[in-house]
């Protein structure tokens, strides 16, 4: 999805005229949460161009199933699911919200990543394990002909996520609508602050909705905060040198996440080219967190002082 959306914005104005995009049928999108609003910014600059917003096609896949594991139908374009957002935070329930409805509760809208692929099987589970209904957010397991027979030379890990009788554990969370899967995000990467499921994503894109900040340049993740217990934390890479707008970014950006999330942020300006990534080139939350915690004084990490807002900082910025 963040290719669709930096399209979008480096797209000069008059540029999209000068395309002829009327042939592209499928416009794959997978491979980390989709937020539908992304598509659209992107099928909006290109109706120029003769781009058809049906072209779009969600789908769900893992390197682990060699590759796919779910399509949605073709011509169709992006089908959304608009669910209570406090509901799935604190009980776990997908209640679908209609979108016409008008309500001072939060919600969040996912992306139908389509029907699993012929002879694939999938199940949501609990944490002991135990298969979940319809629209009840849990772990995913899929079992199927192209799942991995193991890592490679790694046992362990082999052991650690796939059973004997072939199931997969895939890692992602999510919930079913009949056939149709819907993945709402990385078990590893869930922000539990005081009961309430935060997913980092929906924070990083707040952060992409500021002029500054661009996709790829923000990574959310908890921590251990100064009395011991977990805080949500935003590090995003940041362009401006000027103090003044510095500060002024920080604030924006913590306003942001208080206002959609009802939570507080700490949130860390870093320079350019600071995010780590893994070996295939994702940003990765699990690393920024370690290296988080690492630049926190030593004496007692969980305890440890975060550093006050300060407009006069230099190259780290924070509140």
């Amino acid at each position: 999805p963040f290719g669709y959306e930096l399209c979008a914005r480096r797209l000069r104005p008059g540029e999209a005229a000068d395309l002829d995009l009327s042939a592209w049928r499928v416009a794959g999108v997978g491979a980390e949460t989709i937020h539908p609003e992304v598509l659209r910014r992107f099928a909006e600059a290109l109706q120029p161009s003769g781009f058809d917003a049906k072209a779009f096609l969600a789908c769900y896949g893992m390197a682990e199933c060699s590759l796919a594991v779910s399509f949605s139908r073709l011509d169709c374009g992006i089908t959304e699911d608009r669910i209570d957002a406090h509901e799935l935070a604190t009980t776990g329930l997908a209640v679908p919200v209609a979108e016409e409805a008008e309500t001072s509760r939060p919600s969040n809208t996912f992306v139908d990543c389509g029907i699993p692929l012929p002879d694939f099987e999938v199940q949501i589970r609990d944490e002991a394990g135990n298969q979940l209904p319809e629209r009840h957010s849990g772990s995913i397991f899929l079992r199927g002909p192209s799942v991995m027979s193991g890592y490679f030379q790694d046992p362990a890990s082999t052991q650690a996520s796939l059973s004997p009788d072939g199931w997969l554990d895939t890692g992602d969370i999510g919930y079913r609508v009949g056939e149709q899967i819907i993945v709402t995000g990385r078990r590893k990467d869930l922000i539990i602050i005081n009961g309430r499921n935060i997913w980092p994503h929906d924070i990083e894109y707040l952060a992409q909705q500021q002029p500054e900040v661009r996709p790829g340049d923000c990574l959310a993740f908890s921590a251990p905060g100064p009395s011991g217990q977990e805080i949500t934390v935003m590090v995003v890479q940041c362009r401006e040198n000027e103090p003044a707008k510095r500060f002024d970014l920080v604030r924006r950006l913590g306003a942001a996440v208080r206002s959609e999330l009802g939570i507080d942020c700490h949130v860390e300006l870093v320079p350019l080219h600071t995010l780590p990534r893994t070996s295939s080139g994702k940003l990765s939350r699990s690393k920024a967190r370690q290296n988080f915690i690492a630049s926190l004084p030593q004496e007692n990490s969980a305890k440890a002082k975060i550093p006050a807002q300060d407009p006069q900082a230099g190259k780290r910025s924070v509140a």
